[in-house]
């Protein structure tokens, strides 16, 4: 045989075995190609060793029981104003130690991970929520998306040490999606250069997920799904299936454009009077009310769980303890409620 050939054939032998790896490896990972309907809960805290726990095995092992299989785990950075540059962990923010075994913990229940990063404002008179971050001048911008590629790089680095499923890139980061494109579409290059697995983003239900311009660049396109379904006191089940079908069509329309599966990494509902009018305020507020929560449930997965374009929702949210929840809380978790059994029986049925 020629030396050429010889040449030619250790080649092709070496791009065999790196097809072969990178295979083997998306299957540790449980990586598919195609995507896959996830039956989630968002896992979160704000405290720097709640995740390092026995009562957070306990409840992750409990989130397992009623039938989720993704489970998107919270992790919390901050920056001092809207226009800082900036971005830190607190005392607030989940250790590494237990993002760590959170991740061990839900793999070992056969749930998949979606490690979820998020970024809140510490002071708030200058702008209220993370969707208002932007910055004046271009270097600004410059020196904020660097520190925030560093802060997402930190939990890639723990994402592939753990083999975690996906990866979400951002959450409800309006100001800075909708005015620097550009800059988000290379911050996603640089993450898939390092990650793995499958990458998300998670945006706004109001302007933003409509004008979101790198939607081709990621795995799934997600809606955190707040949309006000009911201005009601007490709505009840053909009250909100008929205030989904507004956004039903404009949500139908949109993936139409941009042929994505679609996910929603985030929606919730209190369990109170009111709680489908305005479902992102945190502010409990109004009655105590289990039915209305069940009601807001039932009928978000009635209007999307047979869409061949929907792939899966992630609840507002579960906690650290078994038992959170109950039947005399307004909050936003369904658990130890009717709605925790709404979801089991929904999380059964095959899709």
């Amino acid at each position: 045989m020629r030396k050429n050939q010889i040449l030619g054939v250790a080649a092709a032998s070496v791009v065999l075995i790196a097809v072969i790896a990178v295979f083997l490896l998306r299957s540790k990972m449980g990586v598919s190609r195609a995507p896959e309907f996830q039956k989630g809960m968002h896992y979160a805290s704000w405290s720097k060793n709640a995740y390092d726990t026995f009562n957070s095995d306990e409840s992750l092992r409990k989130l397992s029981s009623i039938g989720c299989d993704w489970v998107a785990i919270l992790v919390t950075w901050y920056q001092d104003t809207c226009f800082a540059t900036k971005v830190f962990p607190t005392e607030r923010t989940p250790s590494d130690k237990g993002v760590i075994r959170a991740i061990k913990v839900a793999h070992e229940n056969n749930m998949k991970v979606l490690l979820k990063p998020h970024l809140d404002i510490i002071d708030v008179s200058y702008g209220g929520w993370r969707g208002e971050i932007a910055c004046a001048r271009e270097t600004d911008w410059e020196e904020w998306f660097e520190n925030y590629k560093k802060y997402l790089l930190h939990y890639v680095k723990i994402a592939n040490e753990n083999n975690v499923e996906m990866f979400c890139v951002g959450t409800e980061l309006t100001e800075s999606t909708l005015s620097k494109p550009d800059m988000w579409r290379q911050l996603i290059k640089d993450v898939k250069k390092e990650y793995r697995g499958k990458v998300t983003y998670a945006a706004n239900w109001n302007e933003e997920y409509l004008n979101v311009a790198f939607w081709d660049e990621l795995d799934y396109a997600g809606i955190d799904a707040y949309f006000p379904l009911s201005d009601k006191e007490k709505p009840v089940y053909d009250d909100l299936i008929q205030g989904w079908q507004k956004w039903l069509k404009e949500i139908q329309g949109w993936q139409e454009k941009i042929q994505k599966p679609v996910i929603f990494p985030e929606v919730g509902y209190h369990s109170s009077e009111y709680a489908a009018m305005a479902p992102w305020t945190h502010e409990s507020g109004s009655t105590l009310d289990l039915e209305v929560q069940v009601a807001c449930y039932k009928a978000m997965l009635d209007t999307f769980w047979d869409k061949d374009w929907f792939y899966g929702v992630y609840w507002w949210d579960w906690g650290t303890s078994v038992s959170m929840g109950g039947n005399k809380s307004r909050g936003f978790t369904p658990q130890n409620k009717p709605a925790q059994d709404l979801i089991q029986e929904y999380y059964a049925r095959e899709r």
